[in-house]
């Protein structure tokens, strides 16, 4: 970056004043929150976002320095809550996602199935098609057992989100069955649970890093010591 594009000193320490600000309005908001959704504490966390990634955008700018934490960005959160205080109604929304990996394991399953069927007297001679044995499959099994037995219906897991969205009354009967996903309002979800794998790739990647940190501070520490040498413990005086 030029010298002429480079934010002022005055512009940054006036950046850090409204982080200052913004922490003192999300203090003051989760004070006086008045339940777990209150709408005044997701503000202020954005609020406080914003400030934080303004001033870190500016410090490094300015000086080729960052801010030593990290503050999630509103994109990260949900919207603020504007549903209901005392819901009289609320919906489930649940979303699985699968591959199918192994079609015959799928097939065999939905023979099984047909087969019993066949002995109730209803033979329904759909199991042939990895489309009819899935419409028997989850025709036969709740949603929740099948995701606990994937791996047996030759399916494997991928992302799945479970949303609690609240509402005024409950729906009449009907109301919503031709198209039950598009009118859903993300400022009446009162929770959300996420499973990804792209989470579980987070995680090993701090453990990567930590694990690399503190290799890196043994070599600094202990320059001659070979990769597959150990140190020997302290005795009780501190010393090997």
């Amino acid at each position: 970056m030029s010298d002429a594009a480079q934010p002022t000193a005055a512009e940054v320490r006036a950046a850090a004043e409204a982080v200052k600000t913004a922490l003192d309005r999300h203090l003051a908001a989760v004070e006086r929150r008045s339940g777990e959704d209150d709408p005044a504490v997701y503000e202020a966390f954005n609020q406080l976002a914003a400030a934080a990634e303004a001033y870190d955008e500016l410090l490094y700018d300015r000086y080729d320095e960052v801010t030593p934490f990290e503050i999630p960005g509103a994109d990260d959160t949900l919207p603020p809550y504007t549903g209901p205080e005392e819901p009289n109604a609320l919906s489930v929304l649940i979303r699985r996602d699968y591959a199918v990996v192994e079609p015959q394991r799928l097939l065999a399953q939905a023979q099984r199935i047909e087969a019993a069927d066949e002995e109730a007297g209803a033979g329904t001679d759909a199991s042939a098609t990895v489309h009819g044995a899935l419409g028997l499959l989850f025709g036969e099994f709740e949603p929740d057992e099948i995701a606990s037995r994937h791996k047996e219906f030759g399916l494997e897991e991928g992302d799945s989100t479970l949303w609690v969205t609240a509402a005024d009354e409950p729906a009449d009967p009907g109301e919503w069955l031709e198209a039950p996903f598009e009118q859903i309002d993300p400022q009446r979800v009162v929770c959300r649970f996420d499973v990804s794998a792209v989470f579980d790739d987070e995680i090993d990647d701090g453990i990567d890093d930590e694990i690399d940190d503190v290799d890196d501070l043994e070599d600094a520490l202990h320059p001659g010591l070979d990769e597959d040498e150990d140190l020997e413990p302290l005795d009780a005086e501190g010393r090997r």
